[in-house]
């Protein structure tokens, strides 16, 4: 039987309960997950592209048990075609929000499907109680004292306490 890896892109900054949602749902969908770690040399992340390894590989071995060795975490600066087919997936996973979210990765996958072809996009909904989370909004609140706990996993609380208390 062929194992199946999914690649999963984003900037993860902060990692949050939303991309938890999607990220545990690509587990039903492939035997691997492959969690690419967007570095844009342009952009300063709040988090270091080490830092959201860490906080991710500490939140799979904590909530995800034996499933934890399914995901692996790396860094990308090129097509995420291009890092999809480098680390062996044959499918690209993207989150759904809503239909903004829709309207953007329809274009997107039509655009992957036209550069790598063999490639198929999955798009997974999230869940409703973590639609309106984004990583954005998750810093600010963090940056203003706000309780964002709700929003991430308690690793990433923690993290985040310990960037904005500094």
């Amino acid at each position: 039987m062929t194992k199946r890896t999914a690649f999963y892109a984003g900037s993860f900054d902060p990692l949050t309960n939303g991309h938890l949602d999607v990220l545990k749902a690509a587990l039903t969908v492939a035997d691997t997950i492959v969690v690419g770690i967007g570095v844009h040399h342009g952009k300063k992340p709040l988090f270091s592209y080490e830092e959201r390894v860490d906080l991710i590989e500490r939140w799979a071995a904590s909530d995800l048990g034996g499933d934890a060795d399914r995901i692996k975490v790396v860094a990308f600066d090129n097509l995420v075609v291009d890092a999809a087919r480098n680390n062996g997936a044959s499918i690209i996973i993207r989150g759904l929000r809503d239909g903004t979210d829709l309207d953007y990765e329809m274009q997107m996958a039509g655009m992957n499907e036209t550069m790598a072809p063999d490639l198929q996009t999955v798009f997974l909904p999230a869940s409703p109680s973590v639609r309106t989370i984004t990583a954005t909004l998750v810093r600010q609140i963090a940056s203003m004292g706000g309780d964002i706990t709700p929003f991430v996993p308690a690793v990433v609380a923690g993290a985040l306490k310990a960037k904005f208390t500094r």
